[in-house]
């Protein structure tokens, strides 16, 4: 339930890129962004493996993240849309300075990192939230069949003593 992969590209040629996890993401990736430039669509969803790519599109550049099947579409969606503000508000981004730095790379690496950790903490916050009311209900579901299951004790007994009664009589 966590985004595992993230990246910001031009065209492309990718600028930024945070793996959290092992993979081979960079293969699918490279899929993407060209079904992505095809497209030319603002939002896309791609289901691809075990993964699902999310991607924001905006006047050519594409903010990439891929997550696990599990994961809604709310988070990615968030998460895409804080990357590419602090992206655009960084004054060394303007069309004419675009190119795949090491110094653009490094900085958004670490944006990239912070917002990652932050999404999947809120993500395993909510995770937990979901996991508590559930044990909730399971409780309350157990304790109302309890309930019942002494309702009909008590009927059955009841129903024991009339029986007896008539069979003496």
């Amino acid at each position: 339930m966590t985004i595992t992969y993230s990246c910001i590209a031009n065209g492309r040629a990718v600028l930024a890129e945070l793996a959290l996890t092992g993979g081979s993401y960079q293969e699918a990736a490279a899929t993407v962004l060209k079904l992505v430039l095809l497209r030319a669509e603002p939002k896309t969803i791609i289901h691809m493996g075990s993964f699902v790519y999310h991607t924001l599109f905006i006047d050519g550049i594409t903010y990439l993240c891929a997550s696990d099947n599990t994961l809604d579409t709310i988070t990615p969606s968030a998460f895409l849309k804080n990357v590419s503000e602090t992206f655009l508000r960084n004054p060394l981004m303007s069309q004419e300075h675009f190119s795949p730095s090491n110094a653009v790379a490094a900085d958004f690496q670490q944006v990239l990192g912070k917002y990652m950790m932050k999404y999947n903490k809120n993500q395993d916050d909510s995770s937990m939230s979901t996991l508590r009311s559930q044990v909730t209900d399971v409780k309350n579901v157990l304790t109302q069949n309890i309930d019942k299951i002494l309702e009909n004790e008590e009927r059955l007994n009841i129903f024991s003593d009339k029986t007896a009664n008539l069979q003496t009589t």
